[in-house]
């Protein structure tokens, strides 16, 4: 029997624009003790998050490159002329329409409000290094779901954070996962209690607009027993004739009993290097579900 196929249509150059920068926080090319220490003086890191950002700075200088078994591409990576960390210099807004306009208009090119109103439970959006939008609809937040950008979890949920955090995956697990725990911003934290069934996705955005920067976003999501959760991330950035560097980590804990759905979808220009390390842990009966769409990008591993 003959079977047809066709390609599949994908919008690569949706994502491929940019708005001049505007940042109030650089912390500058290059990394350094300086910057580590620049990042956790922005955020204002307790001391065991400066500890393990450090701890990060010296397992990434220590270990060399893994050209033994991956591409030699990776050689075109010049880390000195990485920028490591870029913000707008603002809070977290809760409302749509207290996102600066700039920020504001890349979103909605890219739909984002528009998801949100459709079928959504719960929106992040992060602009190079930080969330500029974190929101969950009020019947989810009740049943005691948490959902926020990293840094606020971190900091207001220190009991449960500090617990699970780092554990799925070590500082050295790689060059990237240590590079990552060294200057780490945004991202995702999500707690669902004890037999919460989340019955619509939460998602987040990650948007680079810069250039000549890295995006290290960290996500921890946490699963508690018997409850259930869907996540959605997509990532885009422009096209530039420099690298742009991607170097995010995910842990993904699913206690007893629990259902983890992680999806993401990410639509990279030609000149990203995507170099992400992500793992989940599935507790007894529990059920980690992953679905991973890496589309362009220089090089993904």
């Amino acid at each position: 029997m003959k079977t047809e196929t066709s390609a599949v249509n994908i919008d690569r150059s949706k994502g491929d624009f940019f708005y001049p920068e505007a940042h109030v926080r650089d912390a500058g090319a290059g990394l350094s003790e300086r910057t580590v220490r620049y990042i956790s003086d922005v955020k204002e890191d307790p001391d065991w998050v400066r500890e393990f950002r450090l701890r990060g700075l010296k397992t990434f200088l220590e270990k060399p490159l893994p050209t033994h078994w991956a591409s030699k591409d990776l050689e075109a990576i010049d880390f000195d002329k990485i920028r490591y960390y870029l913000s707008p210099g603002t809070e977290t807004k809760r409302s749509w329409e207290e996102v600066p306009d700039d920020i504001k208009r890349t979103f909605e090119r890219l739909g984002i409000p528009e998801q949100e109103r459709k079928f959504l439970a719960g929106v992040e959006a992060q602009f190079d290094s930080e969330a500029v939008y974190s929101n969950i609809k009020k019947a989810v937040g009740e049943q005691g779901v948490i959902f926020v950008g990293s840094t606020e979890g971190l900091k207001n949920y220190p009991e449960i954070f500090r617990k699970w955090f780092g554990k799925v995956i070590p500082i050295g697990d790689n060059k990237f996962s240590a590079l990552n725990s060294a200057v780490f911003s945004g991202g995702s934290f999500i707690y669902v209690p004890p037999g919460v069934k989340v019955k619509h996705p939460l998602q987040a955005y990650f948007r680079i607009n810069a250039e000549n920067f890295g995006q290290f976003e960290r996500t921890l999501i946490i699963a508690d027993e018997g409850s259930e959760v869907t996540y959605m991330e997509g990532c885009t950035a422009p096209k530039f004739n420099t690298p742009t560097l991607h170097s995010a980590v995910v842990e993904l804990i699913a206690l007893k009993g629990a259902k983890i759905q992680y999806i993401t979808v990410q639509n990279w220009a030609s000149n990203v290097f995507n170099l992400v390390t992500k793992r989940g842990l599935a507790h007894e009966n529990s059920e980690v579900k992953w679905i991973d769409c890496n589309i362009g990008s220089r090089l993904t591993m």
